[in-house]
C-alpha cells in the first residue's frame, strides 16, 4: 500500500512539473510587455491606444497570461485597473525579464557591429606616452563596451600569439615579415638618449650619434633593445666609432635604474619617457640629416573576423593615414 501511494505522489509531482514547463514555454514576451504597459497606464483601453492595437486584443492577451501564471494580475473596475498582490510580484519579474531580453538584443547588435566584445592587443613598446597610448584611449572612449586586453611580450612570442589567435593585433616598431599576417604602417617615433643628469652630454640639447663613441650603452635584451642596437650599428658603420654595448637580461625600467647609478647611457623611444625617473634626462639623437626615427606597424591575421578588430584598424587608418619614415630616416 505504501509503495503504491509513493508512486502516485511521484507521478503527481511529475505532472505538476510538466504543467509548469508547458505554461512557461507558452508565455510570450509580447504578453509580458502588454501587461507592463497596462500597469503603467492603469487602463487597458489607454494602453491599447498608446500601443495602437485593439482593446480586445490587449485584454485577451492579458487574460491568457493570467491563465498561464494561474492568478489574476489586475483588479478591474470602471475606473481602470490596478495590480493585485500577486500581480505586483509577477509584473516585477516581467520587467526584469524584458530588461534582460532588451539587453541581450542590444548586446548582439553591438557585438555584430564591433561596438562590444573583446579585443586583445599585443605590443613590445612602452605606453607611458605617445601614439599607442593615445590610440588605445580613443578606442576605449569610442567603444566603451569593448573589453580591451593588452599583452606585452617579445615580438617572437607576440607573433606566435597572433598566429594562434591569442591576440587580435600586434603593434611593434619595425615591420614583421610573415606570410600569414597583414601589416599597416602607423606612426614613427624619435630615438632619444637617456643620461644621468650630471653626465657631460646632458648639457647639450642635441646629441649626435658620433658623440657616443666613448660611451657605454646599456640595452635590455628584451624588445625593442635589438631594434635600437641595429639602428646604432647602422649609424656608426666602423667598429672603432661605436660605443661599448652591454646587454642586460632586465626590463627597460631596470635599465633606467642602472643609468641613474652612473653605469652608462641608453637608447629609448619617445613613448618610453612618459614616466619621469629620478636622476635621468633625455636628449634627442641626430645625425647630419636630423632626428633618427623608427616606424611602427600594426600586424593582424587576414582571416580574423572579429568585428572589434575592424573597428580598431579603422581608427588606426583614420589617425595615421601616411606611412612612417623608413628606419633611421
Amino acid at each position: 500500500m505504501f509503495c503504491g501511494c509513493h508512486r502516485a505522489t511521484n507521478m503527481t509531482e511529475v505532472d505538476n512539473r510538466n504543467e509548469r514547463r508547458n505554461s512557461t514555454s507558452a508565455i510570450e514576451l509580447q504578453q509580458l510587455r502588454l501587461a507592463v504597459v497596462a500597469c503603467d497606464y492603469g487602463s487597458f483601453r489607454r494602453a491599447a491606444e498608446v500601443l495602437s492595437i485593439k482593446h480586445t486584443v490587449l485584454s485577451r492577451s492579458i487574460g491568457q497570461l493570467e491563465h498561464l501564471v494561474g492568478t489574476s494580475l489586475f483588479e478591474r473596475s470602471s475606473g481602470g485597473i490596478k495590480p493585485t498582490l500577486a500581480g505586483r510580484a509577477v509584473l516585477r519579474i516581467a520587467r526584469l525579464i524584458l530588461e534582460q531580453v532588451d539587453a541581450l538584443v542590444d548586446t548582439g547588435k553591438s557585438s555584430g557591429r564591433g561596438e562590444a566584445g573583446h579585443l586583445a592587443i599585443g605590443f613590445c613598446t612602452s605606453i607611458s606616452t605617445g601614439s599607442l597610448r593615445a590610440t588605445l584611449g580613443e578606442f576605449k572612449k569610442r567603444f566603451p563596451l569593448v573589453e580591451l586586453a593588452t599583452v606585452e611580450r617579445s615580438r617572437l612570442r607576440l607573433m606566435t600569439a597572433l598566429r594562434s589567435g591569442t591576440v587580435d593585433v600586434v603593434v611593434t616598431p619595425g615591420r614583421l615579415l610573415s606570410k600569414d599576417t597583414k601589416a599597416l604602417p602607423l606612426w614613427s617615433e624619435r630615438i632619444l638618449i637617456s643620461l644621468p643628469q650630471d653626465h657631460g652630454l646632458a648639457a647639450r640639447e642635441i646629441v649626435y650619434w658620433t658623440d657616443l663613441r666613448d660611451q657605454t650603452v646599456l640595452l635590455s635584451q628584451y624588445d625593442p633593445g635589438r631594434e635600437l642596437e641595429d639602428l646604432l650599428i647602422s649609424k656608426l658603420i666602423l667598429p672603432e666609432d661605436r660605443p661599448k654595448i652591454e646587454r642586460h637580461d632586465v626590463s627597460r625600467g631596470i635599465i633606467k635604474s642602472l643609468i641613474s647609478m652612473g653605469l652608462g647611457v641608453s637608447l629609448v623611444m619617445e613613448s618610453d619617457i612618459g614616466v619621469s625617473f629620478a636622476g635621468l634626462v633625455y636628449r634627442e639623437l641626430q645625425d647630419g640629416a636630423g632626428p633618427s626615427r623608427i616606424g611602427f606597424y600594426a600586424h593582424w591575421r587576414g582571416d580574423n573576423d572579429n568585428p572589434t578588430l575592424k573597428r580598431f584598424l579603422s581608427i588606426l587608418a583614420e589617425r595615421y593615414p601616411s606611412p612612417p619614415p623608413a628606419l633611421g630616416d
